[in-house]
């Protein structure tokens, strides 16, 4: 067995020079993650969500950040990724200012809390739609910018944002989120199709597997199973995700660091997966 070399070391986790697209960019977990993608180096990092307004204030949060790269931007284009005119259009104006994309982050998502009995058909479809198919119509219609610079050595990267309710059972009860669960356990399975049929091409498909973070999408559903301080209290790292454990993450499945992972799916949970009681709401 060959001697283990490592060469370059300090560039490792560099993102130097890369262009980036991030889905549901403009706060949250995603807004995170391109904070530390023009951070370690990114020298577009395009910001999309359905609202234009929130893509504007996002974009001059980053815009603002006082470590960039000389010439480094984030840029704002609002769109609809629940729907395939709204990727269409997302890929049509992330071409017209550049020719390839290295990094897509397949971060907009949704949920819908409701009983059982109750839960709406219609809900139900919607998150489907954001939270799997329109991944999939993601990444498909963005794959020819992908290949554009891809290489063996060097592939392009998507990163899908899943959660630990597509790892196990979701929350139950008055606030069931059935559709949400269900959506991100197929889009990590869509994850893992799509890693075998684009590594060749020189992309590699990954998923992220969020825990409770404090964001909107959570706070609400945090504050109904006890607050803050009782889930983190039940983790077995006795605390909850921080911005910087969700962009970690990211830089490493993006960087050079992460180039030989494929087809993965990491949770960031601090571990609480493997206790179930955190996944149950019972009101």
């Amino acid at each position: 067995m060959a001697e283990a070399q490592l060469h370059d070391f300090s560039s490792l986790f560099s993102l130097d020079g890369k262009v980036a697209v991030v889905t549901g960019g403009s706060r949250g977990l995603g807004l995170s993650a391109a904070s530390a993608l023009l951070q370690a180096g990114a020298s577009k990092v395009f910001i999309s969500s359905r609202k234009a307004d929130a893509c504007e204030k996002a974009v001059a949060i980053l815009n603002a950040l006082p470590n960039l790269r000389p010439g480094a931007k984030a840029i704002s284009v609002p769109a609809d990724c629940a729907t395939l005119e709204g990727v269409q259009h997302l890929v049509a104006e992330v071409a017209k200012q550049t020719d390839h994309v290295d990094i897509l982050l397949a971060n907009a998502g949704a949920t819908w809390g409701e009983a059982f009995d109750t839960h709406p058909d219609s809900a139900f479809a919607k998150v489907m739609d954001l939270n799997v198919r329109g991944v999939f119509n993601l990444v498909q219609r963005f794959a020819p910018l992908l290949q554009k610079r891809a290489s063996i050595e060097d592939p392009s990267r998507v990163v899908i944002t899943s959660s630990v309710a597509g790892l196990g059972v979701g929350t139950l009860g008055k606030q069931g989120t059935y559709g949400y669960s269900a959506s991100k356990a197929a889009v990590l399975h869509l994850g893992r199709n799509l890693a075998v049929e684009l590594g060749p091409r020189g992309i590699t498909v990954n998923s992220i597997c969020p825990g409770f973070f404090p964001s909107k999408m959570s706070n609400g559903l945090m504050a109904m199973s006890g607050g803050v301080e009782k889930i983190a209290a039940s983790n077995p790292l006795r605390k909850l995700g921080k911005p910087e454990d969700i962009a970690g993450v990211v830089v490493y499945l993006t960087s050079r660091a992460g180039a030989h992972v494929n087809g993965a799916e990491i949770a960031i949970d601090g571990g609480a997966l493997w206790k179930r009681g955190e996944l149950d709401l019972k009101l």
